[in-house]
């Protein structure tokens, strides 16, 4: 396997854009907590509340209770800003509205970096990937470039919103086609903690499933060896 090389960081802001509450906890926060600690800004911008995530809990309470737990997640990491589209959860469509919506939040915030959701069928031809994910992952790759053009989306102009080209880096999250990593090893211990916040969504998945620092440190130790030994978050950089 290719050696995985250094994620560039010279850059002060980014959007991070995922379908829903919980997925940058997955092993993305790490790098967010390492960022935060450098002085960037990081915002978030999910496309739902997650209300169709918990099978024991109706959708309006899920949705309260997985916004609170999404928002002290974010703050574990230094994030301030979570926004929510509103996008229903197990049935976000790719199309326009969807473009338009995260390309207003890209306009409005101007981040130099955009990360977004794995956008592929799979996460390397074992796991097969949600719809939701695929969905916002290249609603938010496209979106990119509709923020940077005037004549797309013009209404945003109407609304005071002029174009941004100033992304600089537009990463994946999870992808099976990774080409960089960040090291999260000073910043590991804060991403279990933010996963951690996760705790209504964690209890819904039963005794079953892995605990988090155990699921997040073997993440990290698979990118290790891609990292020169190094703890880290992988990301395919476009």
């Amino acid at each position: 396997m290719v050696d995985l090389a250094e994620f560039p960081e010279d850059w002060s802001s980014a959007l991070v854009v995922v379908a829903h509450p919980d997925d940058m906890e997955y092993g993305g926060a790490a790098a967010v907590a390492r960022w935060t600690a450098q002085g960037k800004r990081v915002d978030y911008l999910l496309a739902s509340r997650g209300e169709a995530g918990i099978d024991g809990m109706a959708p309006d309470e899920c949705a309260e209770v997985r916004v609170r737990e999404q928002v002290a997640s974010a703050a574990e990491v230094g994030v301030d800003v979570v926004e929510f589209l509103d996008h229903p959860d197990g049935m976000i469509e790719y199309g326009l509205p969807l473009r338009r919506d995260i390309a207003r939040v890209i306009r409005r915030r101007r981040p130099e970096v955009v990360l977004v959701v794995n956008h592929r069928e799979t996460y390397g031809g074992v796991f097969l990937n949600m719809a939701d994910h695929r969905a916002v992952g290249q609603a938010a790759i496209d979106a990119v470039r509709d923020a940077a053009n005037r004549w797309v989306f013009r209404e945003l102009v109407d609304e005071g919103l002029e174009p941004w080209g100033g992304v600089r880096h537009l990463a994946v999250i999870a992808s099976p086609d990774a080409t960089h990593a960040v090291d999260v090893t000073e910043s590991f211990d804060a991403g279990v903690r933010s996963l951690l916040h996760h705790r209504a969504y964690l209890d819904g998945l039963g005794p079953d499933w892995p605990e988090p620092a155990v699921f997040l440190r073997e993440g990290a130790e698979r990118v290790a060896e891609r990292f020169g030994g190094r703890l880290g978050v992988s990301f395919e950089l476009l």
